[in-house]
């Protein structure tokens, strides 16, 4: 996995997971969100998660196989 982290500005409380995928165009449509979950390993905060609904926080970090993202306000 890439070692530098890509911050993502958010300006709302929270961003969903699978708001994220199409945000950072790892997916383009949000049909693709279940069967990307589903076939890529996803790690929030280092725990495995593959719930597209998972809300992510200032703070929180994703990371999978096209990079490592943060949280940020």
């Amino acid at each position: 996995m890439n070692a530098e982290i890509k911050k993502i500005v958010i300006t709302s409380e929270y961003i969903t997971l699978g708001q994220l995928l199409k945000f950072t165009h790892i997916i383009s449509l949000g049909s693709q969100e279940k069967s990307y979950l589903a076939s890529h390993q996803v790690l929030v905060n280092g725990v495995a998660d593959n719930r597209r609904g998972r809300k992510l926080y200032p703070g929180d970090k994703v990371s999978l196989e096209q990079g490592s993202f943060e949280i940020v306000k």
